[in-house]
């Protein structure tokens, strides 16, 4: 029986059975719609997807907070007091400052519990690649190795994580400050798509365009023979478009042999800034 716990936050995305099954512990982010808070559950139980990508379908705009000090805390308290150590593998600083809060709070309970470890990570990742990372961090955990030899494994392996991904709605990126207006007016009419990926400082940086949907779905799967060194398990998600998920991964199957791919939902916290129709792409690579 493992010795230590590995803990993230929802904006891993990771679908609840596997949440389950890799024994994992997920602090909940949250995001704001219609005037209301509601928290992001790996169960979808306080809003399903669907719901929300009507909403901004329908026009609602949502907003996300990060998670703070005193949530972090409430979070791990119990589990040092269990008697666990803890390791967390948290949302990029790139994109949300959860990564700082989840610092603080440990700081603050290594000083009260100063028999546990408390280690924490910026996996730069995002969305099923932070998912991912935390996937293949439980397979380190599980191969009998220490907290800081899974520590050491996640940052030495974290860069190597690779995200791609596009978007049909380009007001979003827009309204986030990714894009101008003039490229996002420009882009809806001549059915651009853009080509993004997130950097070695944990950024969305645009990469190419795509003419259409069609072609910006292979050019993801065409940057992962690019580069990808792992094609064993592959995780894709998708902002409430599941047949184009599904397309995607039939293609990368075809091509790579792969044997596992795990599809969910991009969920609210991030879908808030990425909109509805977002396909992301995620696997092991030379480099990012």
């Amino acid at each position: 029986m493992s010795d230590y716990v590995i803990v993230t936050d929802s904006s891993a995305d990771l679908p609840d059975s596997l949440v389950k099954e890799l024994g994992v512990e997920v602090l909940p982010l949250s995001f704001t719609v219609q005037g209301k808070t509601y928290h992001n559950y790996p169960d979808d139980r306080e809003m399903d997807p669907k719901v929300f990508y009507k909403m901004l379908r329908d026009g609602e705009m949502a907003t996300t907070s990060a998670v703070n000090v005193a949530e972090y805390t409430a979070m791990l308290e119990p589990l040092l007091q269990a008697g666990k150590d803890v390791l967390v593998l948290a949302f990029s600083s790139g994109l949300s400052t959860t990564y700082q809060s989840s610092v603080i709070a440990a700081n603050e309970l290594a000083e009260q519990y100063p028999d546990r470890k408390i280690c924490t990570v910026d996996t730069l990742c995002a969305s099923m690649g932070q998912g991912l990372l935390v996937w293949l961090a439980v397979q380190e955990q599980r191969k009998g190795k220490s907290l800081e030899e899974v520590r050491d494994w996640v940052e030495e392996n974290k860069l190597h994580l690779c995200h791609w991904f596009t978007v049909d709605d380009l007001h979003f990126l827009k309204r986030g400050g990714r894009i101008s207006a003039a490229t996002a007016v420009v882009g809806t009419m001549l059915s651009i798509k853009p080509v993004l990926h997130v950097d070695d400082e944990g950024h969305l940086i645009s990469m190419g365009k795509a003419r259409g949907r069609a072609a910006s779905l292979t050019a993801l799967v065409d940057h992962m023979e690019k580069t990808a060194t792992d094609v064993d398990t592959v995780f894709i998600s998708h902002g409430d478009c599941l047949d184009d998920a599904e397309k995607v991964a039939a293609d990368v199957k075809k091509r790579f042999g792969t044997k596992d791919v795990v599809i969910n939902n991009v969920g609210p916290v991030i879908g808030a800034h990425s909109g509805p129709g977002t396909l992301a792409l995620f696997f092991l690579g030379t480099k990012r």
